[in-house]
């Protein structure tokens, strides 16, 4: 009864959804107040049926019922307990069942965090986001039901993929839909705000946290998919700009753009339709994204010929989702008045100059992703679009992007002056090329591709620290940490996340420049010498795993005719599928990786073996969490975490940010508030 259970509880959230979606917009439009107040408790018990429902899921994969369909399919009886519940969200049905419990799981959150806010935003805000998961709540109950039987019941199931049997997939796929409907809080914010027509700074900082946070969880989504992509799959890439990747990718661009257009709106009261249309875009490209690697239409166009109702259904819902939005927009943005002037030369225009450019790497991207499914659908020819057109395409596209991250925090608002602003960036350029010319040096050979990107990541380490410098200048009396300390969270949480940006730069460059590779046939105690390091193979032996069997290499790497460390890469062949599987071995430094993967085995104990040598590439992740840690300090800010406890604080907060956005601060010549 576990699976029914499941089923009942999940058409009990439908119909909560159903009224979270309606009765507290039409109540916030007709000034309700019963009708508003609905919207918090439904929201919870939308939550609480849903966790029961994926909990029912869940709970059928731990016990092996292969009576449900679902289980049958993507699970086994010989799979490791931690790997039978990853197997609940490694299906198409149960990955949808858990992209809806997290939007239930945000609302709750924007219920309760929300609470120094207006009851009407709160009420559309609730309810826009209760209007999707009406969507896919219906999705999931007309086409994709987690819960279908399977009579008679199969005595064994069939087993989850072996790529998905990881660490790294066990927790990528949560934090990736964390960050997709994470967007879907400012997506619903934009839409409120668009409702009520009162598009100020206000609700600018409302939304800005609950974005930032998206944005933090699909950064860290997206680093754990690159490194599971680098340790498990053995050709020791990191990206191949796959469309399961790019999927990912187009929104986390987006989301970028937004989380800056935000602090603009909020400061300034600039960018407000700007802003409301990269809400909707960065929601609008989580959902494709979602629909894209979910539907089955990457790994064939054809997938929505062979389930028409599941295709038709996730093409109706995308486009009355992005129409309906783009409809509203288009019909209040044009009301909506222009906010704060600002210069050609002015920290806005700079701002606005990299969200065209983000906007314009996103569009690419998306291009070079669904063109050869369009073409593919129409029938004119199946064609492939790799790694070099996106790479011609994208990194022209960020240079200048980068170049004017160097430059955005050092200029004033609203009106700023080029000589000045190149005086003080004079010793920040001169040392940044200076040592992108001379470091490619110490890695043995001088190439301009390296030098070039590490004169990108050099300009912004460098203006990072001229902004701070300037900043401290500016600070008044008090010793070196007691201005240090007087800064904002925020302000170090913008250089951290930069910072970020250029360690994952250098670690881009670095591995494309300088890593090697070698296929070599290898028997019993012969060698292969690269990076300074020998590796030296000893042979092969049988292991068991918990359902797979392995043949284990050992090999010694040696450096300067000493043994250092041991490594054991594994063949695997898994009970269940039968499919062979490549575990490498990976010894990981903070300067570089050596990765040893197993090929196929060859006759009298030898095997083909693949050896990499890879200079800092751990230093793209590190980056990564460099981003992730600088969007985490942004949301512990202090004017975030300050609560308005009556109404009255509340509509005083509100006209000052008016106030602000129509007559904006002007910028003594010492660059400090008038």
């Amino acid at each position: 009864m576990i699976p029914e259970l499941g089923n009942f509880a999940l058409i009990l959230a439908l119909l909560l959804a159903l009224t979270q979606g309606t009765l507290p917009i039409i109540g916030a439009a007709r000034g309700i107040p019963s009708w508003i107040a609905l919207a918090r408790p439904v929201v919870q018990g939308q939550f609480v049926f849903l966790a029961i429902a994926f909990g029912c899921l869940a709970y059928s994969f731990v016990n092996n019922d292969f009576s449900v369909m679902n289980v049958a399919r993507n699970s086994n009886s010989e799979l490791p307990i931690q790997y039978r519940i990853a197997a609940s969200w490694g299906s198409h049905e149960g990955s949808l069942l858990l992209w809806v419990f997290m939007l239930s799981a945000w609302s709750v959150a924007v219920s309760v965090f929300s609470r120094h806010l207006p009851d009407e935003m709160v009420a559309r805000v609730l309810g826009v986001m209760g209007l999707v998961s009406v969507g896919f709540i219906l999705f999931l109950l007309v086409t994709s039901n987690p819960f279908d039987r399977l009579l008679p019941a199969a005595l064994e199931g069939s087993d989850l993929n072996p790529l998905l049997q990881d660490p790294g997939m066990v927790i990528h796929p949560p934090m990736l839909y964390m960050g997709y409907v994470g967007f879907s809080v400012a997506f619903a914010f934009a839409i409120a705000a668009l409702l009520s027509g009162q598009m100020d700074a206000a609700w600018a900082r409302w939304s800005r946290p609950w974005t930032t946070v998206a944005w933090v969880f699909l950064t860290i989504g997206i680093m754990l998919g690159s490194w599971w992509a680098y340790y498990e799959l053995g050709w020791g890439g990191w990206w191949f700009w796959d469309p399961v990747e790019n999927a990912s990718f187009l929104p986390w661009l987006v989301g970028t753009a937004l989380v800056h257009s935000l602090a603009v709106t909020e400061k300034r009261g600039s960018f407000k339709s700007w802003t409301v249309l990269l809400a909707i875009c960065a929601f609008s490209l989580s959902l494709l994204g979602t629909f894209l690697v979910r539907s089955g239409v990457l790994t064939s166009v054809h997938a929505f010929a062979t389930d028409p109702a599941r295709g038709i259904f996730i093409l109706a819902f995308l486009v009355i989702v992005i129409g309906s939005s783009l409809l509203l927009f288009a019909w209040r943005a044009p009301k909506v008045g222009l906010g704060g002037k600002f210069d050609l030369v002015s920290r806005e225009s700079m701002l606005l100059a990299n969200n065209l450019l983000l906007m314009v790497a996103a569009g690419s991207v998306l291009l070079g992703t669904l063109y050869p499914l369009i073409m593919d659908s129409l029938d004119l020819g199946k064609i492939s679009v790799g790694p070099p057109y996106f790479e011609a395409v994208f990194v022209p596209l960020m240079t200048p992007a980068i170049f004017l991250m160097g430059l955005g925090p050092l200029a004033r608002w609203k009106q700023a002056s080029l000589p000045e602003l190149m005086l003080r960036l004079r010793w920040a350029f001169g040392v940044s090329v200076v040592t992108a010319l001379l470091m490619p040096f110490v890695m043995g050979e001088w190439k301009p591709l390296v030098s070039f990107g590490l004169l990108l990541a050099f300009w912004i380490i460098a203006t990072i620290f001229v902004s701070i410098r300037q900043r401290l200048h500016n600070s008044g009396q008090g010793g070196l940490f007691t201005k240090l300390a007087r800064q904002s969270r925020s302000y170090y949480s913008m250089h951290l996340a930069h910072l970020g940006i250029a360690v994952f730069i250098i670690g881009v460059t670095l591995v494309n420049g300088y890593e090697t590779e070698k296929d070599v046939r290898m028997e019993i105690g012969s060698t292969v010498t690269m990076g300074g390091y020998t590796f030296r193979f000893n042979g092969a032996s049988p292991v068991s795993g918990p359902n797979y069997q392995a043949m284990r290499g050992d090999i010694d790497v040696l450096r300067n005719g000493e043994k250092i460390r041991v490594m054991q890469p594994e063949k695997r062949t898994y009970n269940a599928s039968g499919m062979a599987m490549t575990e490498p071995a990976i010894d990981t430094g903070f300067l570089r990786d050596l990765y040893v993967a197993m090929g196929e085995p060859l006759e009298d104990g030898a095997w083909v073996v693949r050896v990499y040598h890879k200079p800092f590439v751990d230093w793209i992740w590190f980056g990564c969490l460099l981003m992730a840690f600088g969007g985490i300090l942004a949301v512990t800010d202090r004017r975030y975490r300050l609560k308005v406890h009556n109404k009255h604080a509340e509509n005083a907060t509100v006209a000052d940010d008016k106030r602000v956005a129509s007559n904006p601060p002007r910028l003594s010549t010492g660059g400090k508030k008038a």
